[in-house]
């Protein structure tokens, strides 16, 4: 019996001290370059428009798993992502927050000709390159904008990918839009939906009542259920920084659909070239159809679709379990070679 005891207790005090271990090397920051800033870096981004800097800020340690957050907007920022930190540093991923050129830690010049989709590709290649990503390692996930972002990249550079998440978005605005009209806008209160649509005509987008009466109608159900005064300080703090001079130029002003320079985008013919295993997350109550992104889990080559059933567009808030825990298995399938 004694043998017997001591020896669980060297298994024991081996996978205490292996576990240990492996924290401690999540956790070293010896020899990274952003060790005297707590991770944070800004990277020179070469544009049409001369050289400028965007923030990331790194977390952890991990040589096959490191994950590139694209935010929403365009121009919101990477601090609703924060929820994230509850999650990612027990699952071990290394995870980079960034903001985009032109969101609130990074910086913002007066160049409208630089929000444009393409150049914001280019961008997350030369963040990539920077931080030293690449096919052994590399996943890039993108909600919302962050996931037209993240298509369009791994259209051109899916050769650098290991893994990529596309999350509470549609592959096509067009589509988008006929949801919102047929089934988002006919489920509103009629009176309320004739009130906003008044002030986007006269576009006094400006006006508190038309974002009153979008927070109590709209964002409460279809963008994060929650009441608006329980919303998350992260999101809170997303939504005060958004740089309305990215955002209207390429979303539109209005809030129940999108315009402006990507209101034609339409990537639905193209998603059979995405060969990379790919997770597609949609939420029921979303803003965004979830059974298109359901379906266009099954449209690229190797997809798989994670649905969240009482979530919204920021389903790692209000279907966060559920929503965490199918991101967190992904990651690890595919780095375990499961998927």
């Amino acid at each position: 019996m004694k043998k017997v005891f001591l020896l669980i207790l060297g298994v024991l005090m081996m996978y205490g001290c292996t576990k240990e271990s492996s924290d401690h090397a999540y956790l070293d920051n010896t020899g990274r370059a952003d060790a005297l800033s707590g991770g944070v870096r800004m990277i020179p981004i070469s544009t049409p428009k001369g050289e400028f800097k965007v923030w990331t800020k790194r977390t952890g340690n991990n040589r096959s798993v490191k994950v590139l957050l694209l935010h929403g907007g365009p121009g919101v920022t990477h601090e609703y992502f924060e929820a994230f930190d509850s999650y990612f540093p027990a699952a071990g991923i290394e995870y980079y927050y960034y903001d985009q050129l032109g969101s609130y830690y990074s910086d913002q010049p007066n160049e409208p000709d630089l929000w444009d989709l393409p150049r914001f590709v280019e961008e997350v290649e030369q963040v990539r390159q920077a931080l030293g990503l690449d096919k052994e390692n590399f996943y890039l996930y993108g909600q919302s904008w962050g996931g037209i972002l993240a298509m369009e990249y791994a259209l051109k550079y899916q050769q650098n990918l290991k893994g990529l998440v596309i999350s509470n978005m549609m592959a096509s605005i067009p589509a988008y839009n006929e949801y919102a009209e047929k089934v988002l806008m006919p489920a509103m209160d009629q009176v309320v939906l004739a009130k906003i649509k008044a002030y986007e005509a006269a576009e006094d987008f400006g006006n508190p009542e038309y974002m009153g009466l979008l927070i109590e109608h709209h964002y409460v159900h279809h963008i994060l259920r929650m009441p608006a005064d329980e919303w998350p300080d992260p999101v809170n703090r997303a939504f005060k920084h958004m740089n309305p001079d990215i955002y209207v130029p390429m979303q539109g002003p209005s809030e129940l659909g999108a315009s402006g320079k990507l209101g034609k985008w339409d990537r639905t013919a193209d998603l059979g070239q995405i060969k990379v295993p790919t997770l597609v997350i949609g939420a029921q109550y979303d803003t965004m159809d979830p059974k298109h992104m359901e379906w266009m889990a099954g449209a690229v080559q190797n997809g798989r679709y994670l649905h969240c059933p009482n979530g919204s567009h920021m389903a790692m808030y209000d279907d966060q379990k559920i929503y965490v825990d199918g991101l967190i298995q992904f990651i690890q399938d595919v780095n375990s070679g499961k998927f």
